[in-house]
Order: structure tokens, then C-alpha cells, then sequence
């Protein structure tokens, strides 16, 4: 009679192992970690973003008031190189960015504008462009490390 009793105690303890070792088998194991999630990339193409400086050579110039950039989804860019307007094709594949020849205004500004824009066109087209969007910044980054920093402009 004791022996039944036994059983009868453990069968039930045995039935709960059971269950327990069913439903922490299937393979899945929670680690504890958090996992948090990213934002979504922000969009380079269809913002009108603000030219804020240009840096070459570990030096960084601010940007005259007037340097826009927009890229279009259809692979069109135009804007403001700081004194005159420019317009050119644009590749974008992921965050790489590759501007073709600009077609620009022939306007004439102070020497400092002008010496700004010809270095910022130069960085626009001297090879492909990695883009590195931060909240409402952006940076298009070239192959040596030279930089143009961009910021959503303030009316959008």
C-alpha cells in the first residue's frame, strides 16, 4: 500500500516535469537580452537638405546661406552650390551616391563663395559618395575622407 501511494505522489510531479521540459524544449531560448529596436534609415532622396560646411583635408568650411541640395527618387539632383544653381543625374544604390557632370549657372559672387562652391562641386563629383543619415543630418562621405554636411532644411 505504501508503494501505490508513492506512485501516486510522484505521477503527478512526474506529469508537471514532463510538461516543463515540453514547453522549455522547443528550441527557443530567451537569452534575457533586450533587443532594441532601430529606426528606419532616413530617406537621402526626396529631402531638401541644407549645405552646412564642406570638410577637405581635415579642414572644414562653413557653407555661404544659399548651398542646397535635393536628390529626387528619379535620379535628379539640383540645388545651390552656394552661389550659383546646379543640376545633375545622380545614382543612388543603398547609401552609395555617384553625381554625374553639373550643369550650373554662371553667376558671379565674392571670392570666398566661389572658392566654396568650386570646392563643393568638385567634392560632389570626384567619385562615389557614401551617405550617412543621422536624424536630421546627413553626411556624404568620399573616397579620402573628405566630408559635405548636410541638415534637413528648416521649412520641411
Amino acid at each position: 500500500m505504501n508503494r501505490y501511494k508513492k506512485r501516486m505522489i510522484l505521477g503527478p510531479g512526474a506529469v508537471s516535469l514532463a510538461a516543463l521540459m515540453v514547453a522549455c524544449g522547443t528550441g527557443r531560448a530567451d537569452s534575457g537580452a533586450v533587443t532594441v529596436q532601430q529606426p528606419p534609415p532616413q530617406p537621402v532622396t526626396g529631402v531638401d537638405w541644407r549645405v552646412d560646411g564642406l570638410t577637405v583635408g581635415g579642414t572644414t568650411r562653413h557653407a555661404p546661406a544659399a548651398a542646397r541640395l535635393r536628390i529626387d527618387a528619379n535620379g535628379k539632383a539640383a540645388g545651390n552650390l552656394g552661389c550659383n544653381q546646379f543640376s545633375a543625374r545622380v545614382t543612388v544604390h543603398g547609401d552609395h551616391l555617384t553625381f554625374g557632370d553639373l550643369r550650373t549657372t554662371r553667376m558671379a559672387c565674392a571670392p570666398d563663395r566661389m572658392d566654396f562652391e568650386r570646392a563643393l562641386a568638385r567634392a560632389l563629383t570626384t567619385g562615389t559618395l557614401v551617405a550617412k543619415a543621422d536624424h536630421a543630418k546627413l553626411t556624404l562621405t568620399d573616397g579620402d575622407g573628405d566630408r559635405i554636411h548636410l541638415s534637413r532644411n528648416a521649412s520641411e
